[in-house]
């Protein structure tokens, strides 16, 4: 099959990309004052972000979001 998500700019990529390139282009502290969430802010590291992230939509959504208006 090809392309089954043309319109989608996430297709492909994955959570873990995801927050590694926020990361490094915003750094922890900058990235916490964007999208308020523990996580960024206590003991920020990928592997928790990503547990996190995982289970709360309504983060990970945020997360998206900001990814597509800094890449996109």
């Amino acid at each position: 099959m090809p392309n089954e998500q043309p319109q989608n700019p996430l297709h492909g990529i994955t959570l873990e990309r995801i927050v590694t390139e926020l990361v490094d282009h915003y750094g922890w502290d900058a990235l916490a004052r964007k999208i308020n969430i523990n996580c960024f802010k206590s003991d920020p590291s990928i592997k928790s972000s990503l547990k996190f992230l995982r289970k709360t939509p309504w983060a990970r959504e945020q997360v998206e979001q900001l990814y597509i208006s800094t890449f996109a």
